[in-house]
């Protein structure tokens, strides 16, 4: 895309829930529009359906998209529908005075009546009946009778639609407010909108939208139709069966530059063999012409896995500060200088931040959290007798990793086991479960005295479990 030829797109999201991720996408594909041409992205509020609406989903709207990094120079808003009622209204006695709009006192039941098909659509029975304005009464659009609508769209081409196929659709409801299709063609002419990026599922407004700019004396923009995002069983993504609010992911320790990456994929790669690139190569790279109209499978694992990525990445300082949140909502109090001992190790053990509150919680916690299935993975076979020579020879220790880790090899040695058997007891002990941080570094954290205790513990409760006490 040209730097010279700056755009205006626009995100045009409803506030009616939680932030969906192919909104998100949709809204960093336009972001990225604008940065290449150095033009911009409009953010406007489609408020005006007050019975579903909310500030509160406003608010997650652009905190979202503040959090994903579409804020600055390039950003235009929020805009709110409803502030442009007065234009709307103009617009539809435009199209009035200009005898492409006229009144229709029909539901359903009556055409269906006419027609004898539930299926199909408005007959235009009123087309010519001169009703002047009323209660129960709206407003269609008089489509053409003749010739054909072509969308241009940069990702399908030049989709033809006939005419005489689109029936004269409602621009105004009866009870005066209008619709979706109204209200968006108006506002993006009054924006000076010059692309419409947006889901293919409205690709079957387009032609009715681009007859709307084009009554009303504008020139249409270029469309965009990115293609919907499928679940692994290749459905649709739906906020009632799938997770697909960005604010659960954000809430679990996604960072945004991982979902930034991820959900610019969705339809599109980058140049060679690689998923994992800075945002300075996807702004460069970008096209959105070569998206794929395919459905784009979003893969929560993947996700995961670039999540763990970036984490990796971050400088441990910088990792050490991202869990910060997380901590101070645990249930217990976290002592940031052990803290601070602790982050290089579970530094490249997280996927998602909010797993460092049980990776280290057994530190700040008096006892051990208990759980039955780790337990009993660990405390089998011979792990009372290897619990016993482990207090023993921690006793007198030098209370320093290597010689801990030397000390339990010759426990394991003894008993004929491999150093891996022989720590899984002492792990589950110390720590309450079978996976966790580097168990030596982690001992000598927590330092001999809670050690020896925990593993004291551990002992009695398997005394006092045996069938011979």
């Amino acid at each position: 895309m040209s730097s010279t030829s700056s755009i205006r797109v626009r995100f045009a999201p409803s506030p009616t829930g939680m932030f969906h991720v192919g909104g998100a996408r949709s809204a960093l594909f336009n972001w990225v529009m604008a940065a290449q041409s150095g033009g911009t992205l409009v953010l406007r509020i489609e408020d005006t359906d007050t019975s579903r609406n909310s500030p509160e989903w406003t608010e997650g709207i652009i905190r979202a998209m503040a959090w994903l990094g579409m804020d600055g120079g390039q950003y235009e808003g929020p805009y709110f529908q409803s502030a442009n009622a007065d234009k709307h209204a103009a617009a539809a006695r435009t199209l009035i005075e200009a005898g492409r709009a006229y009144y229709c006192d029909c539901v359903r039941d009556d055409v269906i009546a006419r027609t004898g098909d539930q299926h199909k659509g408005y007959d235009g029975f009123c087309r010519d009946r001169g009703l002047e304005p009323g209660p129960g009464r709206a407003l269609r659009f008089r489509t053409p009778d003749r010739g054909h609508t072509t969308v241009i769209d940069l990702l399908r081409g030049k989709p033809v639609f006939e005419n005489a196929v689109l029936e004269d659709f409602v621009l105004a409801r009866a009870d005066g407010s209008v619709t979706f299709l109204l209200a968006n063609a108006v506002d993006d002419m009054s924006q000076g909108i010059t692309h419409v990026v947006r889901g293919e599922e409205h690709l079957s407004n387009a032609p009715k939208q681009q007859l709307l700019w084009e009554a009303l004396g504008g020139e249409p923009p270029v469309w965009a139709h990115v293609p919907v995002i499928v679940n692994e069983k290749r459905q649709k993504l739906s906020k009632r069966r799938d997770k697909v609010a960005l604010e659960d992911y954000q809430a679990e320790g996604y960072l945004a530059a991982a979902m930034r990456n991820y959900l610019m994929l969705l339809g599109w790669a980058p140049s060679g063999d690689r998923e994992i690139v800075p945002w300075e190569v996807i702004v460069d790279e970008f096209r959105i012409e070569d998206v794929n109209t395919s459905p784009a499978f979003f893969d929560e694992k993947k996700l995961r896995s670039f999540n763990g990525e970036y984490i990796r990445a971050l400088p441990v300082e910088e990792f050490a500060a991202a869990c910060l949140p997380f901590l101070e909502s645990a249930p217990f109090e976290a002592d940031p200088a052990v803290f601070d001992q602790l982050a290089p190790l579970a530094h490249t053990r997280v996927a998602v931040l909010a797993e460092i509150v049980p990776m280290v919680d057994f530190v700040f916690l008096d006892e051990p959290p208990f759980d039955e299935q780790s337990w009993n993975k660990g405390m089998k076979g011979p792990a009372a007798e290897i619990l016993a020579a482990a207090e023993e020879a921690y006793r007198d220790a030098p209370w320093e990793t290597a010689e801990l880790k030397d000390r339990l090899e010759q426990v394991g040695v003894a008993h004929g086991l491999k150093l891996g058997k022989t720590q899984a007891p002492v792990r589950v002990a110390v720590t309450g479960r079978t996976v966790g941080l580097p168990l030596f570094e982690s001992l000598e954290i927590l330092g001999r005295e809670r050690t020896l205790a925990r593993i004291a513990a551990a002992r009695a409760k398997l005394a006092a479990a045996s069938p011979a006490s």
